[in-house]
């Protein structure tokens, strides 16, 4: 069984667009079940759709002597636009793009001799390879889809619970209400923030195989994450990852870790850049506009799963017990905050003095709202709050714990 994402509506709808959808996002998080669910719905529609991988050599060795040759694998070959319109469109599926010599080359080619004849949706591993390979912008000829890990109600509707789905709803929408069901979400919600929302974690049965499917993902596909990307001394780069995921949601000071790892400066920032185009990593800026009161424009780091940062750090266990339980639930919160905003809107606020707010969110130009995330409401210290809200009074700042979580998500 295929479940559906909730940004499947929203390629959907771009699908009537001439431009190129492409979906991006980690590996594994379900952008070839996308692909799937789309052919299906085009063949429901009897349009005229085909599906390829660029991981099968012999599609992969025809692209490369020429995009054209790409139709050498279809039924069918679409009208070139100068001819004028096709009567049929033709809809082609290409997953994992990224393996083309000169990926650019090859979506550039095709839209701009069959434009409107032809609509393409293509998937791809990391923003990494669209970075170093896509050497042209695709400027006008593209829009991207950012595929995460499950959210929490995707995660609720994938465990066969849409009931308690319906409920975060009701909870999000109305302040008033006691959900009858609440310790039930609070029990998923701790499964989740154990384990996360790879899609093929969330649907296995039992806890062993839930920590086999992590195993596999930090292994396996880290490695080629690592071997895709040209990283040498894995070992250092593997550690490194085990640092960052014990100290999520803490200040990511790049001179230390080259100390620690051994490693020059260089090496740690490309490695640092590898993780956030492979989408493992997020790194959260700071919030400042008086350069000499707030600190370093050291940035934060957040794992995009909680799954597999904590199979790196090897802690799992009951989470209401656990020593990191605030850096699981403020990483839970900034994951979600993200499918909500873009990464530019969300910001942290931290003084010479360590105040600290958590996430300033600018939902327009100079305003918004601040967020402190405290697993049980402890009370913030008193003084910060009223530094930040003096120097900014347009952003009213709100605390969330565990018991209103989902206030935010």
């Amino acid at each position: 069984m295929i479940y559906e994402r909730a940004i499947l509506a929203l390629i959907e709808e771009h699908l009537t667009d001439k431009r190129i959808s492409i979906i991006t996002g980690a590996r594994q998080v379900g952008k070839t079940s996308i692909l799937r669910l789309l052919y299906q719905k085009l063949k429901s529609e009897d349009q005229q759709v085909f599906y390829l991988s660029f991981e099968d050599i012999t599609i992969l060795a025809s692209i490369n002597h020429h995009p054209d040759r790409i139709f050498d694998h279809l039924r069918l070959i679409p009208k070139p636009i100068l001819e004028g319109l096709a009567q049929e469109r033709i809809y082609l599926l290409i997953d994992e793009v990224q393996y083309a010599k000169d990926p650019t080359q090859v979506l550039k080619f095709l839209y701009d001799k069959y434009e409107t004849n032809l609509k393409i949706v293509a998937t791809g591993s990391s923003a990494f390879y669209i970075d170093r390979k896509f050497k042209d912008s695709l400027a006008g000829r593209k829009r991207i889809f950012h595929l995460f890990p499950l959210s929490f109600k995707e995660f609720l509707i994938f465990k066969k619970v849409e009931d308690l789905a319906v409920e975060l709803d009701v909870l999000r929408e109305r302040k008033d209400y006691f959900s009858p069901k609440w310790n039930d979400l609070k029990v998923l919600l701790y499964e989740y923030l154990e384990f996360g929302g790879y899609p093929a974690v969330v649907l296995e049965s039992d806890l062993m195989g839930k920590k086999l499917q992590l195993e596999e993902l930090k292994n396996a596909y880290i490695k080629r994450d690592m071997l895709e990307s040209g990283v040498e001394k894995g070992e250092k780069f593997y550690l490194m990852i085990q640092l960052l995921a014990d100290q999520s949601g803490g200040m990511l000071n790049k001179h230390e870790l080259a100390n620690t790892l051994k490693l020059d400066a260089k090496t740690v920032d490309y490695y640092i850049y590898v993780l956030e185009k492979c989408f493992h990593v997020f790194l959260l800026k700071p919030f400042f506009r008086n350069f000499r009161k707030e600190l370093t424009k050291m940035p934060k780091v957040y794992f995009n799963d909680l799954g597999l940062r904590n199979a790196f750090v090897n802690r799992y266990g009951d989470v209401s017990n656990r020593s990191d339980r605030g850096q699981l639930l403020e990483n839970f919160i900034y994951c979600h905050l993200i499918r909500k905003y873009s990464i530019e809107q969300i910001r942290f606020w931290r003084t010479s003095e360590n105040y600290e707010v958590d996430f300033i969110v600018e939902e327009s130009f100079g305003k918004g709202f601040a967020l402190e995330i405290k697993w049980n409401n402890q009370k913030p210290h008193k003084k910060g709050f009223q530094k930040f809200i003096e120097a900014y009074p347009e952003f009213p700042i709100y605390q969330s714990g565990i018991e209103d979580f989902f206030k935010f998500v």
